[in-house]
């Protein structure tokens, strides 16, 4: 025997509809704010007219889309007319509202619903109207879980004599619906439909159909204030990396500055003209760290700012400190973080050829390897305990400041990594993933 095709009630067709309905609105708005232009004109509330007519042009389309889908497919559920164009004034303004307004009326004005494109464009107007007269602020408060709550509002509403705008903006796509309702029954007959809507045979699913049409506002406001909020915190962790590296830009300069003059007092009384002479060379380096406000320079230039405080040390040493650069010629271009290298010079000179007799060398090297810039900074001097707490360095800040910078602009997986041996020197060893100022091109 053939089996009983079992089709589904009229009220079970509409329950669908309505939370495909839903469901459509959500997908919507997700897919619209994964563009970049789109999610910029969200972030903004003063938007240019060109902001606007994209706005209206990006959301307007689809939901327009969904309308023919409509008449041609008999799918119900991708009608956002009425939402879509509220959505629209509310978010972008009335003529915004408006334009999309147009763009989903046509094709229902095609079709023979000439009422359809007098609402929507209507609802365009109001939702504008409501963002002229309402807190920017407090149509991205409108979220779906104030439905649950809308008793509590109308009390305020009414019990203070106070304006609430939460309330407020719910109840307009409410009464947009119910005018639907209304119109719908007016002028539609069996032969004629001059406006579409989700005729309810009961008085709940008509609660239900109120209700959808909310949450097709409700839904995308949350979806688009989240991605709003996901963009500022972007903002504030660039801000708070950005002064945490100043922070430990301006604990690297006074540290290398007062070492500095350190070693410049010991000449004064002995070599005073030899401590006059560093004082000059000095000050031309602070004042070109001064003039300096990027947090990232070339190696060449970073090299070139370790020449002059090797030469204030060099003068300092004499002879017995001899220094050496095995610098590949492909890594000069390479950026890196502004006081990067003087640290761990400094560290050499004085935790491991100041305390040596005889002097000592030091070996500055850069090479590319695997995508990667690896500089080393060697010294054949007394060599430390690298098990220390303080990467070896009993309170020096430098070597600390340098890990701490690697990790927090790359990542955990950069970080300063120090080898030595007691009676053999210290390496100091850095990577840092490829990134060089591009050259100009010759014709």
């Amino acid at each position: 025997m053939p089996q009983e095709v079992r089709l589904l009630s009229l009220e079970s067709q509409l329950l669908t509809t309505l939370v495909v309905k839903v469901a459509v609105a959500a997908v919507l708005a997700t897919m619209l704010v994964r563009f970049g232009q789109f999610r910029r004109i969200l972030l903004t509330e003063k938007r240019a007219w060109r902001e606007r007519l994209t706005f209206a042009i990006a959301f307007g389309i689809p939901v327009m889309l969904g309308v023919a889908s409509r008449l041609l497919l008999n799918y119900d559920a991708a009608d956002l007319s009425v939402s879509g164009s509220f959505l629209a004034g509310l978010i972008a303004g009335p003529y915004a509202g408006a334009i999309v307004g147009c763009l989903v009326g046509l094709p229902a004005l095609a079709a023979g619903e000439w009422i359809a494109i007098l609402l929507t464009v209507g609802a365009g107007f109001a939702g504008g109207g409501l963002r002229e007269l309402s807190p920017k602020e407090a149509i991205w408060h409108v979220t779906p879980l104030l439905v649950t709550a809308l008793h509590r509002h109308s009390w305020k509403l009414f019990g203070r004599f106070r304006v609430d705008w939460q309330f407020t903006l719910l109840a307009a796509p409410i009464g947009l619906e119910l005018l639907r309702q209304v119109l719908g029954a007016r002028f539609t007959t069996v032969d004629h439909a001059r406006l579409f809507y989700l005729h309810p045979p009961q008085a709940w699913l008509l609660v239900l159909v109120v209700l959808t049409t909310v949450l097709s506002v409700a839904v995308p406001i949350k979806i688009w204030n989240t991605a709003r909020i996901e963009h500022r915190l972007q903002e504030q962790e660039k801000l708070l990396m950005t002064a945490r590296l100043e922070a430990l830009a301006s604990q690297i300069n006074p540290h290398f500055l007062f070492n500095t003059l350190t070693s410049i007092s010991s000449l004064i009384r002995s070599r005073p003209e030899t401590a006059r002479m560093l004082i000059g060379k000095l000050s031309g380096l602070l004042r070109q760290l001064l003039r300096s406000q990027d947090h990232f320079v070339t190696l060449r230039e970073e090299l070139a700012s370790i020449d002059q405080y090797l030469y204030i040390e060099t003068v300092r040493f004499g002879p017995t400190l001899a220094v050496e650069k095995h610098i590949a010629p492909e890594t000069l271009d390479q950026l890196v973080p502004s006081m990067l290298l003087q640290p761990l010079v400094e560290n050499s000179i004085k935790h491991g050829l100041t305390r040596k007799v005889g002097g000592g060398r030091i070996t500055i090297s850069s090479e590319r390897v695997d995508g990667h810039t690896v500089i080393q900074v060697v010294d054949d001097g007394l060599g430390m305990d690298t098990d220390a707490p303080g990467l070896g360095t009993p309170g020096g800040i430098g070597l600390r400041n340098v890990d701490e910078r690697l990790r927090v602009i790359y990542g955990a997986n950069y970080q300063l990594h120090l080898s030595s041996a007691p009676g053999e020197g210290t390496c100091a060893r850095i990577e840092i993933p490829e990134l060089a100022i591009p050259q100009p091109v010759s014709a």
